[in-house]
């Protein structure tokens, strides 16, 4: 593995779930995905093509019960491997953006490696009702919400979520998540330009 390369692994057991993450942030798109949730399993194929990361997540999770937890401790997981993967976060562009549009969707992602994690989460034309059906449960906009919260939390980024304009649930979670590795892409990329940490501080 060339030195350049960012690559961590991350393990979590509680009595509730399992869940094992390697990342390489200086992939090319593969992803190895099994957590139980096939809709989860397949927003985060979308994340780990189109953020060009290299990533494997192995989630056993209480599912008989509910989704929630494998869903929230997968998105703790990934943001604890992103935090570990950015080190002392110098070179870095740190922040991050991007528009996606699925069909009638679209969707931006726009987040700050800051270190002062939040989620701010906007949209006029959120559906309250609409949800996508898995094997096991259902995936709504509160679940992604839930999520990316615990990703954000564990990770140190402050994150702006946008749904612009959208009709099918299933499009606008699915751009979000492709925002999402679009724009943390960006952030994590080394620039040049950057000397040291990117921060009028000194620390981040």
């Amino acid at each position: 593995m060339p030195k350049s390369q960012r690559k961590v692994k991350i393990h979590r057991k509680t009595s509730e779930t399992d869940i094992k993450i390697s990342l390489n942030l200086d992939g090319t798109g593969k992803g190895k995905i099994r957590t139980g949730i096939p809709f989860l399993d397949h927003m985060l194929m979308a994340f780990s093509r189109h953020g060009f990361f290299d990533l494997e997540v192995l989630a056993k999770g209480d599912l008989d019960i509910d989704i929630h937890h494998t869903n929230e401790d997968v998105g703790i997981c990934l943001g604890e491997a992103v935090k570990k993967a950015v080190k002392d976060k110098k070179g870095i562009n740190r922040f991050g953006f991007y528009y996606v549009p699925m069909d009638e969707a679209l969707v931006r992602v726009v987040i700050d490696i800051s270190g002062r994690a939040s989620l701010h989460f906007t949209g006029k034309g959120l559906p309250k009702s609409q949800k996508i059906h898995t094997m096991h449960k259902q995936y709504s906009f509160n679940y992604l919400k839930q999520f990316l919260y615990a990703f954000c939390v564990h990770s140190g980024i402050n994150m702006n979520v946008g749904v612009e304009c959208g009709e099918d649930s299933h499009h606008m979670i699915e751009a979000a998540f492709k925002a999402l590795g679009r724009s943390l892409n960006m952030a994590v990329a080394k620039n040049k330009n950057v000397l040291g940490i990117p921060s009028t501080k000194g620390q981040l």
